[in-house]
């Protein structure tokens, strides 16, 4: 027992043990980006001006592309062409082509080509960067089923479509696909604008001729994807509004 009077006690400091951990959650950082996703725009300003950019530099890369291909319009080595492809030198209707003759056109695609890549490199850096491929691209484990259903959907087999997301399995699948497509275009392009210097490449796609193959099927592929989008956007002509002004935010 303390003998001193109670008047000369000091009164106890109340002590805290020190704490080595911060005084937040762990979780608070995550929760906190997850907020800040959340009042995201639903398709925020650099996204909206890649969307835009595009356009008109993939039709002048197309259509450039097909005044090319009609400088030898065939598929295959010369002597050895490839039976399978239907076309052999028929050339594609000129009202598609760009750039008026074979030199013309190889400066504009070559010259449009490299600002195609670096507006598709400042995507890709974005979306990564701010965390946007979390809700755009797919991810089979949490997309397969959402996918398959809303297929069976479109299909009338399933009556109603499943719950609603950012966007649904097959919007992500189409979508990642396209970014894909456009990787082997940006690659089967070098092989082909440069089968010596970078041979390596040119070897990677089985050589000059397959190479080509590979460079034209992507292209019909992204043409595809763009008619599916045209008719998906005149179906829900909101979404024009929503990559003009950037929609809610959510």
């Amino acid at each position: 027992m303390d003998a001193r009077p109670a008047k000369d006690r000091k009164p106890a400091r109340a002590t805290t043990p020190l704490r080595f951990s911060p005084p937040w959650s762990e979780s608070a950082p995550s929760s906190r980006a997850e907020s800040r996703r959340k009042r995201r725009l639903a398709q925020p300003a650099a996204i909206r001006l890649a969307h835009w950019i595009n356009i008109p530099l993939i039709v002048i890369m197309a259509g450039s592309g097909l005044q090319i291909l009609a400088a030898y319009p065939a598929l295959g080595p010369r002597g050895a062409l490839y039976s399978w492809y239907p076309f052999q030198n028929d050339p594609p209707p000129s009202w598609l082509r760009f750039g008026g003759w074979l030199a013309g056109a190889r400066h504009w695609h070559f010259a449009i080509a490299w600002f195609l890549i670096l507006n598709g490199l400042i995507y890709l850096i974005y979306m990564i960067a701010s965390g946007e491929w979390r809700r755009r691209v797919f991810i089979p484990t949490r997309d397969s089923s959402n996918a398959i259903a809303m297929f069976g959907y479109y299909l009338r087999i399933r009556r109603t479509p499943p719950p609603e997301d950012f966007y649904n399995g097959l919007q992500r699948m189409a979508y990642t696909s396209a970014i894909l497509f456009g990787l082997v275009v940006v690659f089967s392009g070098l092989a082909i604008y440069k089968p010596v210097q970078l041979h390596w490449i040119t070897a990677a796609f089985g050589g000059y001729d397959v190479a080509r193959v590979v460079h034209l099927s992507c292209l019909v592929l992204l043409a595809l994807f763009t008619v599916m989008h045209l008719v998906l956007v005149a179906l829900h002509p909101r979404t024009i509004v929503t990559m003009v002004t950037g929609g809610p935010r959510g």
